[in-house]
């Protein structure tokens, strides 16, 4: 057992450095090891298994949502709810319910989004850690809605909460931090067309981050690009964007490729200008790469 739980550690460091493809076939070759360990087990152990079989779920969810595969992050995160439910731990489910509200975000469904994070909110304990995960969600979900005001209110309530979260026990949502909350907070702003201040937001965010996350710094710094584009800063926009567009060839980050697509698009009234000609060069040739390499 421990040494499952090992494994799931290592496979989220490797996730954080090195991007989803290098951990999708190994998750999932342990969810069905673990499968096959519950026929036999008994007791705690069949509970523990059923435990460790729905944190990987949650984890595989995970890895297909930043390869920018909706459809089967939405499976695994299904299959993580129902597979929490047996188990019984409140905290666990709270999470995945929070994690379904993220994923509903990142498609931006306006319909679910606020509901799911209101949901998992109100799962959670009080004054929790889960309960500040499902409020910067929820956050997210108002901007996208176009509620500037109920969105501020939420990502205030959580900076707020942040001092009194280090003593919360549970191992949910541990990357919780000022830099998470700030680049969410970006992100509304930019879904309300705030663009100016986003790209600031961004960039603050991204100053608070902690080494170690090579992946997530791209993304964000592909979204920084995206904002700047939106406030007619071309040139400063292309060469975030190359930053971004480097660590998409390392991680193979489908989170990271969709928001440059995006960049790539917003960038073309400046298509003749020289930062700009360069990173969409550089964008369309990665592409036609991939493209290759996936035939």
């Amino acid at each position: 057992m421990e040494h499952l739980r090992r494994t799931r550690r290592l496979l989220i460091d490797n996730d954080n450095l090195l991007g989803p493809w290098h951990a999708v076939s190994a998750t999932r070759d342990h969810i069905q090891v673990i499968q096959e360990l519950r026929r036999d087990a008994k007791g705690i152990d069949r509970r523990d298994l059923m435990e460790l079989q729905t944190q990987y779920g949650e984890f595989l969810s995970w890895l297909y949502q930043d390869l920018g595969d909706p459809k089967a992050a939405s499976y695994w995160l299904d299959r993580a709810m129902q597979w929490s439910q047996t188990v019984g731990d409140q905290d666990l489910t709270t999470y995945v319910m929070a994690r379904k509200a993220q994923l509903a975000g990142d498609v931006a469904d306006l319909v679910d989004v606020v509901d799911l994070a209101e949901a998992a909110h109100s799962m959670a304990r009080p004054r929790s850690r889960l309960a500040a995960v499902a409020r910067t969600y929820e956050a997210y979900g108002h901007a996208l809605r176009g509620d500037a005001g109920e969105s501020e209110r939420a990502s205030d309530d959580v900076r707020n909460a942040l001092d009194g979260l280090a003593s919360d026990p549970t191992p949910w949502g541990v990357w919780l931090n000022a830099s998470y909350v700030e680049v969410h907070r970006a992100q509304g702003l930019e879904a309300l067309g705030k663009h100016n201040e986003a790209a600031d937001a961004f960039g603050a965010a991204i100053r608070l981050m902690p080494d170690g996350y090579h992946r997530d710094r791209g993304v964000y710094m592909a979204r920084q690009a995206v904002a700047l584009a939106g406030a007619h800063a071309p040139e400063k926009a292309a060469a975030i964007g190359m930053y971004a567009l480097t660590v998409a060839e390392d991680t193979g980050s489908g989170r990271i490729t969709n928001e440059l697509a995006r960049l790539d698009k917003a960038l073309i009234p400046w298509q003749r200008e020289p930062a700009v000609s360069e990173f969409r060069a550089n964008f369309d040739s990665t592409l036609a790469h991939e493209t290759e390499t996936e035939v």
